[in-house]
């Protein structure tokens, strides 16, 4: 691909493989309802999804049915919410920032909603008005804030925000063990510690109308700026000579990153490797076009994590495993398969 192709590329008319996205998700889907520590038949669950959204009337057991709507569903439906989210994270910030390695905790969030959430659930800040949701959010939103004053007042590009994300994560690292060392028990260190590595475990529907508008608006927002992500891929002064305006395209994307991945860690933790590998692996499938890469990474993400979070509950019998440590069982040696495969490339 050129800077020419750049200038005259649309997104194409969405055809066959929009049909084939959803399908895909809808299997999965069905896949993280139907698939756990207690397997459900098939018919079962479809019978109670008929009934919660269509009003059916088909006789279900009442266990099966709260499992099924009130735990299964709403946890695999902020797992793919996540895992598009990071996905997109990561394609919008390796585009952007042009660096291979760049992932959506690259800009300090991850940490500082880890923060946050010891925060609250530690020192007792909001005075229980905040949940750890909550409290992670703000962490975010403020680590954020943080790294983009940083870069900003060191000349406001690239390097410099990757080199401030750095500072800020191992700032707000450092806070984080400091608090739990200083005031946590023995019992809250373990629950902060866990829900760190990533925890599906407590998601319910509340969770889900956070997650999903938050992937949508984000998946929306990246779909509007593939031309530009595009230009973006052949440097800033190429995306300047294609008219775009650097300053605003740059703004709302990293904005739209910063919302999706703080929203997604507030929800479930740290889970890495999502934002990292999912976008490589699909550039290899589908090309660096990112009128094709966005939307497949987003799949590609959503239907990751949802396998991640099958493999999480029924790995070890009786004992739930944290995401992140699946994800990053697959992840490092998959990233590492794809440094190889693209050595020569680059």
């Amino acid at each position: 691909m050129t800077v020419a192709t750049v200038r005259s590329y649309r997104p194409r008319a969405p055809g066959w493989r929009w049909i084939l996205a959803g399908s895909l998700l809808t299997v999965a889907i069905l896949a993280g309802v139907i698939i756990g520590e207690m397997p459900l038949p098939p018919d079962t669950v479809l019978a109670v999804l008929a009934n919660k959204l269509f009003g059916a009337g088909y006789p279900v057991d009442s266990i099966n049915a709260a499992i099924i709507w009130n735990y299964r569903m709403p946890r695999t439906l902020v797992a793919a919410a996540c895992g598009a989210g990071l996905a997109l994270s990561g394609v919008v910030l390796q585009a952007l920032i042009r660096n291979a390695l760049a992932d959506p905790y690259l800009l300090g969030v991850s940490a500082g909603a880890s923060t946050g959430a010891v925060a609250v659930t530690i020192l007792g800040l909001g005075g229980g008005a905040l949940g750890l949701s909550s409290g992670a959010f703000a962490g975010a939103l403020l680590a954020f804030g943080l790294v983009a004053a940083l870069a900003r007042a060191a000349g406001g590009g690239p390097a410099q925000l990757v080199l401030a994300g750095i500072a800020g994560s191992q700032l707000f690292n450092a806070l984080t063990s400091f608090f739990i060392a200083r005031s946590a028990n023995a019992e809250q260190a373990r629950g902060i510690m866990f829900w760190l590595l990533g925890n599906l475990s407590g998601v319910r529907w509340p969770d889900v109308s956070l997650a999903a508008p938050a992937a949508l608006i984000g998946f929306l927002a990246c779909l509007w700026h593939v031309r530009a992500l595009d230009a973006f891929s052949f440097g800033a002064q190429s995306a300047a000579a294609l008219g775009i305006s650097l300053r605003r395209v740059q703004g709302v994307l990293i904005g739209t990153t910063t919302l999706m991945t703080a929203t997604m860690v507030s929800l479930v933790g740290s889970i890495g490797f999502v934002g990292l590998v999912v976008p490589h692996a699909m550039r290899f499938a589908v090309g660096p076009r990112h009128g094709r890469l966005v939307p497949w990474s987003a799949l590609a993400g959503a239907v990751f994590l949802i396998a991640a979070d099958i493999v999480s509950r029924i790995l070890i019998p009786g004992q739930v495993v944290a995401i992140g440590v699946v994800t990053a069982l697959v992840g490092a040696p998959g990233f590492a398969l794809i440094l190889i495969r693209s050595r020569g490339r680059t």
